[in-house]
């Protein structure tokens, strides 16, 4: 079990805050968090498995409001002049829940971050979801991105009776359904990873001899690489989500292999170690 009297955390002033743009190169492939904006979640309730002494233990993880403070926003891949995003944000929204995992959050800067990055909107040729949680589709339901292709794996898209008639209907015109291993864009595999969703992907992106994992929501916090065991409130399969954050943490042990956490506060791109301990998250900023 990881000791809960550890150190603080050496990242410890950025696992409370949102991250701003962040890019990463590999080799001709160029990665970039785009953030939308804020996701705050009440730390008990999405992660039912730990306690109040885990935080008390590690408050740098905790925003000023006691929250854990989860990143929202969409990851560029950028290769050859062309452009792909991966999720799309909460889109141009904002709310405040009185109870539950969610505390509040809001959407609305990814226009200004796509063009921060140099980008406009119709540059972008498709989004590719990881999942249809609100907090990953927002600005495919909206104009921005109505000219791109929508790609979401089979059993995902098979599974959208969650959705609201509307939305089902406003992404069903540039939906185009993915296979496990397919190749979308180039150097972006496929991965479906079920678990979260009943059709969860994360999308598996090599280059210049490294590969990024994008693993979605497999985990929402950094503290999860400690506790592989801890799912997430919002999981359709709690039991198979651990299974798979198991496989994947030794995964992103590997050598030239890292992670993107798209709710991963500030330190969106790292890697993972394994020492005697456990595992832990690193931030990679290059």
């Amino acid at each position: 079990m990881p000791d809960l009297t550890a150190p603080v955390h050496p990242d410890a002033t950025r696992l409370n805050r949102p991250s701003g743009l962040r890019s990463l190169h590999l080799g001709e492939t160029k990665v970039t968090y785009l953030p939308d904006g804020v996701a705050r979640l009440r730390p008990l309730a999405v992660l039912p498995d730990s306690t109040d002494a885990t935080w008390a233990a590690h408050p740098e993880y905790l925003d000023e409001t006691g929250s854990l403070a989860a990143g929202v926003g969409s990851l560029l891949v950028e290769h050859g002049g062309r452009a792909l995003l991966i999720d799309a944000g909460f889109g141009p929204h904002a709310f405040a829940l009185p109870e539950g995992p969610l505390h509040s959050g809001r959407g609305g800067d990814l226009p200004a971050s796509l063009a921060a990055a140099g980008r406009r909107p119709e540059d972008i040729e498709a989004v590719a979801f990881t999942h249809l949680h609100s907090d990953h589709l927002g600005w495919a339901r909206e104009p921005l991105l109505d000219h791109a292709e929508f790609l979401i794996s089979e059993p995902e898209w098979a599974g959208r009776d969650t959705l609201e008639d509307e939305v089902a209907a406003a992404l069903a015109k540039n939906v185009r359904t993915l296979t496990h291993d397919e190749e979308v864009f180039p150097g972006v595999r496929v991965r479906v990873a079920p678990g979260h969703t009943v059709g969860h992907t994360e999308y598996v992106i090599t280059g210049g001899g490294r590969r990024l994992i994008a693993f979605g929501d497999a985990m929402h916090s950094p503290i999860q690489t400690a506790h592989p065991s801890w799912s997430s409130a919002f999981d359709h399969d709690l039991p198979a989500t651990a299974t798979h954050r198991h496989r994947l943490l030794a995964e992103l042990s590997e050598p030239d292999t890292l992670g993107f956490g798209v709710h991963f506060a500030d330190v969106v791109f790292g890697r993972v170690t394994r020492t005697s301990a456990g595992t832990s998250w690193h931030p990679v900023d290059a």
